[in-house]
């Protein structure tokens, strides 16, 4: 049985992975979606990320996608008791405003929660900064939706360091509910966002750490090695850069680290992420059963001392 987490100082144990709801009504449809669904809980996780904007940036898509499919399979397999949902609000504007004005971060809540057909969200993140209100008005936004037993845990997702710690100081001063949860990007290949100042905060502040795209979009899974990989799916555009940059270094260290242990490139990948300091459990998503239940042993493997530093440096 995989062993759980506590994510920072709330209340909330989890499995040292997430998975990843974006893909949900998007490049998985209803059949993939709940297969995925089921691997993920019959393979012993226990918290699924999600958004309201998901997949708002889909031709035809508005919005609510992923949640919506969620909700279906929550429904049809009784499983709410048995997952923790993850959800967003700040980059799908509609009744209250955008962003996080306060009406919208209400007006979010109450609509993620009907999609989601529950009646409280485990972890509610701002999805992103905004500086148009104040931290004040929205600390209080989000302490109403806790105090109103909606939501249990607050997170920021995308937040600079200062901003985080301003947030966190502005709720705590005001006897208010605070971010106990970062979301950064964060995996092997994209560093810069979170290592230094950002996760230096995180382990003071005992903020938990849920890092998203964990596997770099799939190329830590090793499907994109030359340019003529580049078109084996939607995402293959994104990864020249990756190729250019350190990325062969990378996989040539996955690589070496997987020979050595038994595991894929993306386990070794994703047990890098699990190993580092302030970091809960990444985030992955798969569009197919076989997809993640590749994924799962990340949560098990442990790698040495020596092969977290070479992994450590190939990216640096």
């Amino acid at each position: 049985m995989t062993d759980l987490r506590r994510l920072g100082a709330s209340d909330l144990k989890i499995a040292p992975l997430m998975l990843g709801g974006n893909v949900f009504g998007w490049t998985a449809d209803r059949d993939a979606s709940f297969a995925v669904l089921d691997a993920f809980v019959d393979g012993g996780g226990t918290m699924i990320d999600t958004a309201d904007v998901y997949s708002a940036w889909v031709p035809g898509h508005a919005g609510g996608e992923s949640e919506r499919m969620i909700g279906e399979w929550l429904r049809a397999g009784g499983r709410r008791d048995r997952v923790l949902i993850a959800t967003k609000v700040g980059m799908l504007p509609g009744e209250g405003g955008e962003k996080l004005a306060p009406a919208r971060i209400v007006a979010a809540c109450d609509a993620s929660l009907q999609r989601l057909g529950t009646d409280r969200i485990d972890l509610y993140f701002a999805h992103q900064d905004d500086e148009a209100p104040s931290q004040e008005a929205v600390a209080e936004a989000f302490a109403n939706l806790v105090q109103a037993g909606k939501v249990r845990v607050l997170g920021a997702s995308n937040f600079h360091a200062a901003r985080l710690k301003s947030a966190v100081d502005t709720a705590r001063a005001a006897g208010l509910p605070h971010y106990q949860v970062l979301q950064p990007e964060y995996n092997l290949v994209s560093r810069h966002k979170f290592e230094g100042e950002l996760q230096d905060y995180c382990v003071t502040a005992n903020i938990g750490v849920v890092p998203y795209y964990g596997l770099a979009s799939g190329f830590l899974t090793g499907k994109y090695r030359s340019a003529d990989d580049l078109g084996k799916s939607v995402r293959g555009g994104r990864m020249r850069e990756v190729l250019e940059g350190k990325g062969a270094a990378v996989l040539a260290a996955l690589d070496a680290v997987a020979d050595e242990t038994g595991a894929t490139p993306a386990q070794v990948a994703l047990a890098w992420l699990i190993a580092q300091p302030g970091v809960t459990a990444p985030i992955a998503s798969a569009t197919s059963a076989r997809q993640l239940e590749e994924l799962l042993p990340a949560m098990t493997l442990a790698l040495s001392e020596d092969q977290l530093a070479r992994l450590t440096h190939a990216g640096a």
